[in-house]
């Protein structure tokens, strides 16, 4: 007999996707933390300069609102985080040539190093943590972008 003060709807903590989704993330930017230390890197900032890399790999232009477009951090956090990857001489910023509200952004040869690295023992671990038969792979990764892009225009 189900308790009167049982509000929930699944019978299992396993039946709860959020639940689930939130240990799942918990549990890999646990581990991602500690495979970015070797970098001296935090999630944010390898993300960010992953991002100037594959930016400046596809002739992006790259600027500080691009690349928070790019990674879906949001402006100030992403300043934030460049002056301090500035600071560790990483990357750098200048003034745009057209546009004096812009900043244009760069990976220094250091950060250009450390985060071929760094991109190396991420995509290596993704693979292992994330390790399913490819065909569940592609499902999944295909399930999350279709919650994202769905949930993305439910957010604006």
């Amino acid at each position: 007999m189900k308790s009167p003060d049982n509000i929930f709807k699944i019978e299992r903590p396993e039946e709860s996707s959020g639940f689930l989704l939130w240990q799942v993330t918990n549990l890999w930017q646990r581990e991602i933390k500690k495979a970015l230390e070797a970098y001296g890197l935090t999630h944010a900032q390898f993300v960010l300069m992953a991002s100037i890399h594959w930016l400046a790999v596809q002739e992006q232009a790259v600027t500080q609102i691009v690349l928070s477009n790019h990674t879906k951090i949001d402006p100030m956090t992403t300043s934030t985080v460049l002056r301090t990857l500035q600071q560790k001489g990483f990357v750098q910023r200048q003034e745009h040539l057209t546009d004096t509200r812009a900043k244009t952004v760069e990976l220094t040869g250091e950060g250009k190093e450390i985060i071929k690295k760094a991109v190396i023992t991420v995509e290596k671990f993704d693979l292992e943590f994330f390790s399913l038969p490819d065909d569940k792979m592609a499902e999944l990764n295909k399930s999350l972008l279709t919650l994202l892009d769905r949930n993305r225009k439910n957010a604006s």
